[in-house]
């Protein structure tokens, strides 16, 4: 399936050949952000790999394209393993950091949650290093209402990190 964001940009399903570009995206907020709590860049190996146990899941990962490169991507994971989860996954998005308030984040991430909610997940969870201003407005933009924080459960940069987790009943 494909969505046109505007003329020649799309949102698409990941494909084994967009695993550099992502990794390309995800590292710049390895080095250069809390966002995420990993430390190490990572190569188009491993990222191709994590693409791999996603979709073999069975789960959503979309990438948007402008211009024929990627932008952003999307994706689901399982929130637990435990058999009685099955219904929920925790959701994440990334994108190119000179595409941040364009709105085709906001545009990737509603088609994850309606692929998601086409999939029959009853929940979706968002877990948000803070602060982040800009992906608490995404989240509840798009009807995520904050359920928990936890203070103070990472360290990166030489600083402690809080981590809220924002959930939408699909």
């Amino acid at each position: 399936m494909e969505l046109k964001l505007q003329e020649r940009s799309l949102i698409r399903s990941v494909t084994a050949a967009d695993a550099t570009a992502i990794a390309g995206i995800y590292n710049h907020y390895i080095r250069d952000s809390i966002i995420t709590f990993e430390e190490l860049p990572i190569d188009a190996g491993e990222m191709a790999a994590r693409i791999a146990e996603i979709t073999a899941a069975k789960l959503p990962w979309l990438v948007a394209e402008r211009d024929g490169a990627v932008i952003g991507y999307a994706y689901a994971t399982k929130w637990k393993t435990r058999s009685a989860y099955r219904f929920a996954v925790e959701t994440t998005i990334y994108m190119a950091p000179q595409c941040t308030g364009s709105g085709f984040g906001t545009q990737l991430y509603r088609a994850l949650v309606d692929r998601l909610q086409a999939g029959g997940i009853h929940v979706a969870i968002g877990g948000v290093a803070l602060p982040n201003a800009a992906s608490v407005a995404l989240h509840e933009k798009l009807g995520f209402r904050k359920v928990a924080q936890f203070d103070q459960v990472g360290f990166k940069f030489g600083q402690w990190i809080d981590v809220g987790y924002w959930e939408l009943l699909l």
